[in-house]
């Protein structure tokens, strides 16, 4: 990204209410940044680690609501929950290793630990339900 480039969040934060729709969201703004990117070879591995972690936050959360069980739901919700702290990790090692601009991907850290805040409040709701 050159430095007249801005980048923004795809849909202000504030406005996006369903876990679900927030981790699309997410996954489209890091698509979207991981393809402006340039990056010697040896670096290609962090940010396909990072697309994968990032776009398996969404699938598993509707994989999740589609599960046949509240223990499906969990299941799912805890794999987000793991794909979601994997993102921070591959994040701050993109972060701290490359030469990208470090606003940008602190706001994708912010949001990255938002949304794990959020699944872990699902999960903590929905094992309090259930016993």
């Amino acid at each position: 990204m050159s430095d007249d480039e801005v980048f923004e969040l795809s849909e202000p934060i504030t406005s996006v209410y369903n876990i679900k729709h927030r981790a699309f969201y997410f996954s489209k703004d890091i698509v979207t940044f991981i393809g402006k990117q340039q990056y010697d070879k040896i670096y290609f591995s962090m940010f396909d680690q990072l697309l994968r972690s990032v776009t398996s936050i969404g699938a598993n959360l509707v994989e999740g609501v589609a599960g046949s069980s509240k223990n499906d739901f969990l299941k799912f919700n805890i794999i987000a929950l793991k794909s979601a702290n994997e993102a921070k990790y591959w994040l701050c090692l993109i972060r701290d290793t490359i030469n990208v601009d470090k606003i940008i991907v602190e706001a994708f850290i912010k949001e990255a630990d938002e949304i794990s805040k959020i699944i872990g409040s699902i999960i903590i709701n929905t094992k309090s339900k259930s016993q």
